[in-house]
């Protein structure tokens, strides 16, 4: 639905970027930014920056930026409309009633049209179970002990071991192959034509956090290998930004999240009770995926595998959700290996004693790190209570250090004063705890290369946002025809318009470029930075600059100038001669 711009911007200003992002991002202020870890990459020092004067995010390891529009629509996956809905009801603005003709569905974004499909795959695929071919999947979950119900409500299905049966289905409804192709559900091949990227397999839908379908997991039946595939990814499935049941787990109302290692695990888990079970999609836990479990709980318990590759999946998943703020638990499942085999084995009851008595993820690491040492061996034995106190210096805060020296002690039946002592000898050595890492600027590592004078114009856009002083400076020397490169020609022309008019607004001007590329191609032009220590040293990044972009801009009108033009090639030559004196002073 189209909504005036006057309408989207009202909404947009409404909502302080900082306050939305926040729901996402755990942001540290650094001055005059907001820095975390990026969410739309993985990264373990913090290079994406939240602007609030300028109401735009930019993240110098991976270029993603934009405005609180552009952020929904990458995070969420929201279409336009979606976002100023979303932001609409989170500001309480009343948006205008949609209404959706013929035309309007034809004309659905892609994104529509991806998640219309994969709606009608699991409906398929859910149809196929209740048939005579798909008796042997529906009896590998009924001897898993699922219900019915429990069928229903994860709405499990079958791909048949015909292969095409789902991509004749699809085509029947009407898509198109290229779309088809797009969903990841339909592989098309030179030599075998199309056919189904599952087939021979009990289907497990994956659904966003709204309960919309955006791909699946399936397990095959036999010996089959793989043993589990999930959808690649496409424009509307990123595995390291969901979670299985986290639609269902997210109104639970429950203290915490669960989070397992499998489909079957969040089914069980579900089906006797604890519907605040997720999982993980097929790979190790990511920041994303722990951010958006921070946004619905405080508290996260861990049910990985009891075998050793569970417990190098909890060990590897502790550190990340203790980056996202999240508080961690480890359930202890011995002597089984995971939720769906204690709670058959033991029951709920048991289980949910379980919960209650989950131990310090802190002690967990320690329990498990103890695994490596003989501690009858005294060598051996100082080298762990080394490595302990080494992690005891990870807590900043000196009560809860204290607290776990003291839970140590008694616990390895040492002395608490020598345990501490240790700590601190051990810090002393270290030189103390690591500082944050300042966020890297990696805005030159750009895999295209930049045309000549690119870099220029750039910062040059950066500074007329950043000072009133250094704006009035170069609009009194630069023309917006000055930026060769078409896309910062935009730019310019747009925020020299706003600033004629008194208004300094970046976000808007991002919010102007439909394409997607494009707006993070802005963000990035408002977002370049080169270190400048002294006012002299700024006189002189302003004077080369300028210099460079302008005789780039006049060598370009030059080349496309009428030879007849004498008035223009006057103006030129006026120019050259200005240029040739130039003189920045900042006094």
């Amino acid at each position: 639905m189209f909504y005036p711009e006057e309408l989207v911007e009202e909404i947009r200003l409404r909502n302080d970027i900082v306050d939305v992002i926040s729901g996402y991002v755990r942001l540290r202020r650094q001055g005059g930014r907001y820095f975390g870890l990026c969410p739309f990459h993985s990264e373990k020092s913090p290079s994406f920056s939240v602007t609030p004067d300028r109401q735009m995010y930019y993240c110098f390891g991976c270029h993603a930026g934009g405005n609180v529009y552009t952020f929904l629509m990458e995070y969420e996956n929201f279409s336009f409309p979606e976002a100023v809905k979303h932001l609409a009801d989170r500001c309480g603005v009343e948006l205008p009633e949609e209404e959706y003709s013929e035309e309007a569905r034809r004309k659905a974004d892609e994104k529509s049209r991806l998640l219309e499909i994969h709606k009608k795959a699991a409906l398929f695929f859910y149809s196929q179970l209740k048939q005579k071919e798909g008796g042997d999947a529906y009896a590998y979950l009924r001897n898993r002990e699922l219900s019915d119900e429990t069928i229903r409500h994860f709405g499990l299905g079958y791909s048949s071991r015909h292969n095409g049966r789902l991509y004749q289905y699809l085509k029947k409804e009407g898509y198109p192959d290229s779309l088809l192709k797009d969903s990841g559900l339909i592989t098309m091949d030179e030599k075998r034509g199309a056919y189904d990227k599952f087939w021979n397999r009990v289907m497990f839908p994956i659904m966003d956090a709204n309960s919309r379908v955006i791909g699946f997991g399936g397990r095959v039946l036999g010996d089959g290998k793989p043993k589990y595939l999930n959808s690649p990814e496409t424009k509307i499935f990123d595995k390291s930004r969901n979670l299985y049941g986290l639609n269902f787990a997210r109104s639970a109302r429950k203290s915490n999240l669960i989070i397992c290692e499998g489909y079957m695990d969040v089914i069980a888990l579900h089906q006797a009770g604890f519907n605040q079970a997720v999982a993980s999609l097929g790979t190790a836990l990511t920041s994303q995926q722990a951010l958006l479990m921070k946004r619905y709980t405080e508290e996260v318990l861990l049910t990985y595998d009891s075998d050793e590759a569970g417990t190098k999946a909890a060990l590897r998943a502790i550190p990340i959700l203790k980056e996202a703020g999240l508080s961690v638990r480890v359930i202890n499942m011995k002597p089984y290996k995971d939720p769906d085999e204690f709670i058959k084995a033991l029951g709920t009851e048991a289980f949910q004693e379980r919960i209650e008595g989950a131990g310090s993820s802190f002690l967990y690491e320690i329990e498990v790190l103890e695994r490596d040492y003989n501690l009858k061996d005294p060598a051996e034995k100082t080298a762990f209570f080394d490595q302990t106190a080494r992690k005891l210096l990870n807590f900043p805060d000196e009560l809860e250090r204290n607290n776990y020296t003291e839970a140590l002690a008694e616990q390895y039946h040492i002395s608490y004063e020598m345990l501490r002592k240790k700590v601190n000898q051990m810090g002393l050595m270290l030189g103390g705890t690591a500082p944050p890492e300042r966020p890297r600027d990696v805005s030159g590592r750009r895999k295209e290369k930049e045309e000549s004078g690119e870099a220029s114009q750039k910062f040059l856009l950066t500074w007329m946002i950043s000072d009133p002083v250094y704006s009035q400076v170069i609009r009194r020397y630069v023309e917006p025809d000055d930026f060769t490169t078409p896309l910062y020609r935009q730019i310019a022309g747009m925020l020299y318009e706003q600033q004629e008019q008194g208004e300094n607004n970046p976000a808007r001007i991002i919010g102007a470029f439909e394409d997607a590329e494009e707006q993070r191609r802005a963000a990035g032009v408002f977002n370049a930075l080169l270190k400048v220590e002294s006012k002299e040293e700024m006189e002189k990044a302003l004077q080369l600059n300028i210099k460079k972009v302008c005789k780039n801009g006049l060598d370009k009108a030059a080349r496309e100038l009428d030879p007849a033009d004498m008035a223009g090639m006057q103006r030129l030559v006026q120019r050259r001669r200005q240029l040739e004196k130039l003189h920045i002073s900042l006094d």
